[in-house]
């Protein structure tokens, strides 16, 4: 399983998932279509169908042209999403196959949108597993709740995606990284693993080198919003609940401007 980030936009990715023993590829979020396919050509892909995240337009919106360029593609999107271009509708848990390795599973991760699904790879040649997150899961952060409450946040990120295997590989929607992790160091300024990866993403960035992916180990250790079942996040609040916890460190973030 070869995965290949195809940055878009300002600060989008897309991403190209390829079945390394047949040669068959997915899509996630190819907003910019034109850059998936000079992508799929390099790698010597072909791209069977697409896998989006949610319906906002910077991952959605390259769909219906991506159509028009693959005659026959299929695109799969969230069922309580209004994905522009879908053609099969997914439920949490729902699976999908690609090529003759990889096996992909739809997780559903409200908040951000209501219908936001993120995607669960595992491959039989012995990769580590992937995830596809989307806006809800970013490098050291989350997505706004546009269409959600804390409470779904809380379950999509320390329910759902925490019981990941530790090893699995974070492929997130957008390049927020260091903006993240320099709002993680306001929040919890002795955590030296947020020092670490916030010197690590800088020099990235300033190689002009993608910050993904992470993983979940990574995300657990760094990553404000999935570690407000801690003592030091609970008191800097000032409440027990974690999903409140969740949801006041949002609004921080939300008011910062770092």
């Amino acid at each position: 399983m070869k995965i290949v980030p195809v940055p878009c936009l300002e600060d989008n990715y897309a991403y190209l998932i390829i079945d390394e023993d047949t040669g068959e590829a997915a899509v996630v979020d190819p907003v910019e279509p034109q850059n998936i396919l000079q992508a799929a050509e390099v790698h010597g892909a072909n791209i069977k169908f697409v896998l989006t995240t949610h319906h906002h337009w910077d991952h959605a919106g390259g769909n219906e042209e991506l159509k028009k360029l693959v005659p026959g593609i299929e695109v799969y999107g969230g069922a309580k999403d209004h994905v522009k271009g879908c053609t099969v509708a997914l439920e949490h848990g729902d699976e999908l196959s690609l090529g003759r390795t990889v096996t992909i599973k739809a997780l559903h991760t409200p908040c951000h949108t209501k219908g936001h699904i993120s995607y669960f790879l595992t491959s039989t040649s012995g990769d580590d597993p992937a995830v596809f997150t989307g806006d809800t899961l970013f490098i050291a952060g989350c997505g706004k709740f546009f269409e959600g409450s804390a409470e779904q946040m809380y379950q999509s990120l320390c329910k759902i995606l925490a019981s990941l295997p530790r090893s699995t590989q974070v492929f997130c929607g957008h390049e927020y990284t260091v903006k993240n992790l320099r709002f993680a160091m306001t929040v919890e300024p002795e955590n030296e693993r947020i020092k670490q990866k916030l010197n690590w993403a800088e020099q990235q960035r300033r190689e002009n080198k993608p910050t993904v992916p992470s993983t979940i180990q990574d995300e657990l250790e760094s990553n404000p919003f999935m570690r407000v079942d801690r003592l030091e996040l609970k008191e800097l609040v000032g409440h027990n609940s974690p999903v409140h916890v969740l949801g006041e460190i949002r609004q921080m973030k939300d008011n910062w401007r770092g």
